[in-house]
């Protein structure tokens, strides 16, 4: 089932930029709803769409080179206001007659920008004011029509508009946060030019999302895979929010997520919301399918298929089941490269949620989150009335805690594990909460956004009390990031790292040493295994 769109939509044009997605997520910032389409879109399929607005995104490519992103110069002509960003200024100025070369020097960082004259897309901003750049080439000459509103030392061309034609182009990024009058160029440009509402919100998603899946189940029964993420259980909350007691929730507990989790899962869908819940304890079913593998990717190819086996089996035992409801969000589709996002951008990964559906069994898909970011969809759970602790409930993979235990998985270093991670969480919740306290922002500077513990496979030597041990160490991993993409080491408090590795070391039955990744991504990965 294809999403509405709400009447005031803008389409952010995609060349393969690394901001792609960060421009859509900041016009949504602003309560007006986004989305990604291919650069190539032919006009006439663009048009039929309705955007009220639409933005060319940048793109590493030259707008000369054979393989460069290309799209229909008939966009400028469909009557819609256009602002392109970088690479999109460049091919609106290469498309209108303008010229593109090569600068004597590239310009990568902070720049100062200086205003030339009055503009519609820079008012309100200063005559001086610094501004993200990134690019070898620029506009040496701009289409006819067009005038010149900023420069930089090195970009004489660092800003163009035709207002007439209601087009305007930046060669910096105002989309970043490093521009430090971005936000204001595109409420200038949305909400000034454009005319636009601050309409999207999430209270209207949700009455839009619920008659949405209303209208595709009718009176069909929808069944759920829940695992206490973020994603399912905001979906959970949404489609029952929509048809109640038609949707049963199904929980695979395979005994690797971490502690208090199941629980949690109970409380909040069973106890709060009253959904039709199966709690499936298949604790040791998992703990025989994994007894002595070592190889972390069979861990991984071993617990997925187990799950699908294990949910599939649920499900046929329910009666009138047409349709599974599943929390693939915007990301998930972006970084498939798959066809449906008509994004320009590479291929990062293989869709995660393709269903292995077993011969003769197959679901309609319910996936209204599929156009959603991870932050959108976190306040959509709150508004949905979900607790804090599951909407900003930390990452964690599928496979579980059998990732973050090198090496085969034991009862020992599972226990081991939950008690030492539970004690990584409870401490660095409260530091969270405390720098949340002291600056008013979730995730503010120096916020760990995510953190755990992981279980080597190695003994250390240690003492305690008078006698000789031969433990286990845990390693303590704390990240900083917004994406995951790239990462950096939490620098956490002395403090804060010593209370940490004194609870455990006292807490935790098995252990002797605690150490701290100060590892970056890249060149390692968040995860361990």
């Amino acid at each position: 089932m294809v999403p509405s769109r709400p009447q005031q939509f803008v389409a952010v044009l995609d060349f393969g930029a690394q901001y792609g997605q960060l421009i859509a997520r900041r016009v949504r910032d602003l309560h007006v709803y986004s989305e990604i389409v291919p650069c190539d879109i032919p006009a006439d399929e663009l048009a039929s769409m309705g955007p009220a607005a639409i933005i060319l995104s940048g793109g590493p490519a030259s707008v000369y080179a054979d393989d460069a992103p290309d799209m229909d110069a008939a966009v400028f002509e469909l009557g819609v206001p256009v602002l392109g960003f970088c690479y999109g200024q460049q091919i609106m100025a290469a498309k209108l007659g303008g010229l593109v070369g090569h600068t004597d020097k590239g310009e990568y960082g902070p720049a100062q920008l200086g205003r030339a004259g009055r503009s519609r897309l820079l008012e309100g901003t200063p005559a001086v004011q610094t501004v993200w750049m990134s690019h070898r080439d620029a506009v040496k000459v701009v289409p006819e029509g067009f005038s010149i509103i900023a420069s930089t030392d090195v970009c004489p061309v660092a800003a163009m508009e035709c207002a007439e034609r209601n087009l305007y182009a930046t060669q910096f990024h105002p989309e970043v946060r490093h521009t430090a009058n971005g936000t204001t160029m595109l409420e200038n440009f949305l909400f000034e030019i454009c005319g636009l509402q601050r309409t999207w919100t999430m209270e209207g998603v949700i009455e839009e999302k619920v008659g949405e899946i209303r209208a595709q189940v009718g009176d069909a029964r929808v069944i759920l895979g829940l695992s206490g993420g973020v994603d399912s259980s905001v979906v959970a909350a949404l489609v029952h929010r929509a048809i109640g007691d038609q949707l049963t929730c199904v929980f695979v507990n395979h005994g690797m997520l971490r502690k208090g989790e199941p629980e949690l899962v109970e409380q909040v869908f069973r106890d709060q919301f009253d959904v039709p819940l199966v709690h499936v304890h298949t604790e040791e079913r998992y703990a025989r399918l994994l007894a002595g593998v070592t190889d972390p990717e069979e861990k991984r190819r071993r617990i997925g298929t187990e799950f699908w086996k294990v949910f599939f089996e649920e499900a046929q035992r329910l009666d009138g089941v047409r349709f599974m409801a599943q929390g693939t969000i915007y990301p998930d589709i972006i970084e498939s490269g798959a066809r449906k996002t008509g994004g320009k951008a590479s291929t990062i990964k293989s869709h995660h949620n393709l269903i292995p559906f077993p011969e003769g069994v197959h679901f309609d898909l319910i996936e209204p989150l599929d156009h959603f970011f991870k932050d959108e969809v976190r306040a959509l759970g709150l508004a949905l009335g979900l607790p804090e602790a599951m909407v900003y409930r930390q990452p964690f993979p599928g496979p579980g805690l059998a990732i973050r235990i090198i090496g085969e998985v034991t009862p020992e270093k599972l226990g081991i594990l939950k008690e030492a991670d539970a004690i990584v969480r409870e401490e660095l919740d409260d530091y969270n909460q405390r720098l949340f306290e002291e600056t008013g922002e979730r995730n503010s500077e120096h916020s760990c956004w995510q953190y755990f513990a992981v279980l080597p496979d190695i003994r250390s030597v240690g003492v305690m009390g008078d006698e000789r041990t031969y433990r286990r160490p845990v390693i303590v991993r704390a990240v900083e990031s917004s994406d995951a993409m790239t990462a950096d080491w939490a620098k956490l408090p002395y403090e804060v790292l010593g209370r940490i590795s004194g609870r455990i070391v006292s807490e935790v039955e098995g252990v002797n040493r605690v150490v701290y990744d100060v590892t970056p991504k890249p060149p390692a990965t968040i995860e361990w295994e």
